[in-house]
């Protein structure tokens, strides 16, 4: 095994040059000539960085304390011989079978009392402490072999921990779950104000009644079922912490992360609570193929992963080749819809692209899911797909460390999200990623970049706030907000926002709650609407869901509702704050109506879109710390599209023509 000149690791990931590229690489599914085969075709598609060993514990360790590491060795130096960096993984994703067998208690139980078992992956609880034993002492073997290996440039601890199964509800679960409680509170009578039980006869006397709120007669208490949420999310990071302190120790000098999963599917984990533990943060990413504008789609999860990091570049962990294996209907990728993805990911922040994986299965699960080397090898569109994709990566190097500009925010919450949608709300129709979609939809068409931040976050120097549907929120973050407004940005809240406190407690006096004096307004009743009911508005437009019966006092009537029960009443509102404004949704209009409102905000804010386009082209712009900026436009339509800007286009290396071909994308370095 190939060791470093040096006793302290150097190669740690902000020293790779360029846009990283690779994936997942899971050698141990293959013989030793076809390791060597990928050596070769890893430099023809010019791969820089690897994840190795994900799932590999069973290989590594096949018997408790009986260690194969051969294999492994051989890889490393394989990859260290051609240059490739390698996040190398903790293995902990899947315990072997021997662990399983010899302590069957690792492994979760749901809300129903089913014990989830060996087989697939992820059959463990992260309070069990068997398993934190195991966990850390594999780690433990992992850093001390590899802590001065050339090739090692990143942990990558576990794998999309809370994948499958987020929830768990074993004997250790629920001791884990009153520890955590007591040092919330510190005392069971502030627990029980916290969660209101009074009501129903709710009341405890002390921690050791506390159950997780699994099957009832009847609704949960709404305090325990969002505390239990945070309680899952805490133990998963907490585990997550505590094998990274083991890497800390023996590897002080090289990065963790886990790749996370966030996009529109994925509420469990609060990730801006997460992003502090992780060195730089990683993403997984796949298309919903039935979905018309999954770039859309992608380009909120991507927004949203650069606002987990704070606006700094992040990885991009894994995405698709082409088909993924878990769909129901599993379409593959159209031609150069490969491209398009991982350029967009790369516009919206990612100094890394990598898939799942690196060779297509030809066992297992998922040996249907796509791949850089698919089944079919060479003479495949794939992988030559591939290959121009490591090209077209290269010639982007100067794009790395720069971040991406906007002057746009949309406040996002996962507690709030959690809150939401806890049963007993006035309306299952009101979903918190809708609204919050719809604007994102629209700032996108109309070529508008936007952060996706927490409340908590700074917001000097965003021109443009949007906060919708912030169910629950605490003072401070809604005195963040007013502040944004007063400072000159324009700042709409939408229903259904600053209605409770951080305990689901109802915030009285009248809604909108904790933004009530902001936007000067008092929403006496709401009025959700049955399902497939519709409202006319006074624009013209019209709306679904909710609507509510608002009171001006202080705001003006921008818009209103012009039917029974509700005409006259104000729909869309606005009032000056400070230098800013407020402005205030009071119902979920149309898409004609959500654009037509967007359109009202960029006008008073002064945003505009990145550059002038033909309709179709998605736009974004990253700056550099040295003030150079890189313009992205990617082309979703089959026909070539103009985009107004000059500047050398990287990928070609010619001055851009102010074309952008059908399908294609251009990088123009502008200035």
């Amino acid at each position: 095994m190939i060791l470093q000149e040096t006793s302290s690791p150097a190669s740690v990931w902000n020293n790779i040059e360029g846009i990283a590229y690779g994936g997942d690489y899971n050698p141990e599914q293959w013989p030793a000539s076809v390791r060597l085969e990928d050596l070769e075709l890893m430099q023809e598609a010019g791969v820089s960085f690897l994840s190795v060993g994900i799932f590999s514990w069973a290989l590594l360790e096949p018997a408790e304390g009986t260690y194969h590491f051969a294999w492994l060795d051989e890889v490393m130096d394989n990859l260290a011989g051609i240059g490739v960096k390698v996040a190398l993984a903790t293995a902990t994703a899947a315990p072997p079978a021997w662990l399983v067998r010899k302590h069957p208690e690792i492994l979760p139980v749901t809300a129903d009392g089913t014990v989830l078992g060996p087989g697939s992956r992820r059959h463990y609880t992260p309070s069990s402490a068997v398993y934190r034993r195991y966990a850390t002492g594999i780690t433990r073997v992992l850093a001390e072999r590899y802590k001065d290996h050339p090739a090692l440039a990143l942990w990558h601890v576990d794998n999309e921990l809370g994948c499958h199964v987020s929830e768990f509800y074993g004997e250790e679960d629920t001791a884990a779950f009153r520890a955590w409680l007591e040092r919330r509170y510190g005392n069971i009578e502030a627990l029980n104000a916290a969660w209101g039980t009074a009501f129903w006869s709710q009341h405890y006397g002390s921690f050791e009644e506390i159950l997780p709120p699994a099957v009832a007669p009847s609704t949960l208490n709404p305090g325990q079922q969002l505390d239990f949420q945070r309680f899952n999310s805490w133990a998963l990071m907490d585990y997550y912490r505590e094998l990274v302190a083991v890497l800390r120790e023996v590897t002080p000098g090289v990065p963790c992360t886990t790749n996370l999963m966030a996009s529109s599917a994925t509420k469990s984990m609060d990730y801006f609570d997460w992003a502090k533990d992780l060195d730089v943060i990683a993403n997984d990413h796949y298309l919903v193929a039935a979905d018309p504008e999954r770039q859309i789609e992608l380009a909120f999860s991507a927004d949203l992963t650069r606002g987990i990091a704070g606006g700094d570049p992040w990885i991009l962990m894994e995405h698709s080749t082409s088909a993924v294996n878990w769909q129901p209907r599993n379409q593959p990728k159209m031609p150069g819809e490969m491209l398009r993805n991982s350029l967009a990911h790369v516009a919206r922040g990612a100094d890394a692209v990598m898939f799942f994986q690196w060779r297509q299965s030809f066992a297992g699960s998922e040996k249907f899911h796509s791949a850089m080397v698919p089944h079919g090898g060479r003479d495949t569109r794939v992988w030559r797909e591939v290959v121009d994709l490591g090209a077209a990566l290269k010639r982007l190097a100067p794009v790395r460390g720069s971040r991406v500009e906007s002057r746009v925010a949309i406040v996002f919450d996962y507690e709030a999200w959690w809150a939401s949608e806890i049963d007993s709300k006035p309306s299952i129709d009101v979903k918190y990623l809708d609204l919050l979609r719809a604007f994102h939809r629209a700032l996108f068409l109309r070529g508008v970049s936007v952060d996706v931040v927490h409340p908590s976050a700074i917001l000097d120097g965003y021109d443009l706030v949007l906060v919708c549907t912030l169910y629950s929120v605490t003072d401070d973050a809604a005195a963040n907000i007013a502040a944004a407004a007063a400072a000159g940005a324009t700042v709409l809240v939408s229903y259904f926002s600053g209605i409770a406190d951080k305990n689901d407690h109802v915030r009285l006096g009248g809604y909108p709650g904790a933004f009530r004096e902001l936007l000067g307004v008092r929403v006496e009743e709401f009025h959700p609407l049955l399902a497939g009911t519709q409202l006319k508005l006074s624009d013209g437009a019209v709306s679904s869901v909710w609507s509510e019966h608002v009171h001006l006092a202080g705001a003006d009537a921008v818009q209103t509702f012009t039917e029974y029960p509700l005409e006259g009443v104000p729909s869309l509102t606005r009032r000056p704050v400070g230098a800013g404004s407020a402005w205030y949704l009071a119902t979920f209009p149309d898409r004609d109506g959500i654009e037509s409102v967007v359109d009202r905000l960029l006008e008073e804010s002064g945003v505009a879109a990145a550059a002038a386009a033909d309709p179709g082209v998605e736009l974004t712009r990253r700056r550099s710390d040295d003030g150079r900026t890189f313009l992205f436009a990617i082309n979703h339509t089959r026909s070539s599209a103009t985009v107004q800007a000059s500047g050398a286009e990287l990928l070609s290396g010619q001055a851009f023509d102010g074309t952008v071909p059908a399908g294609g994308v251009v990088v123009i370095a502008e200035g």
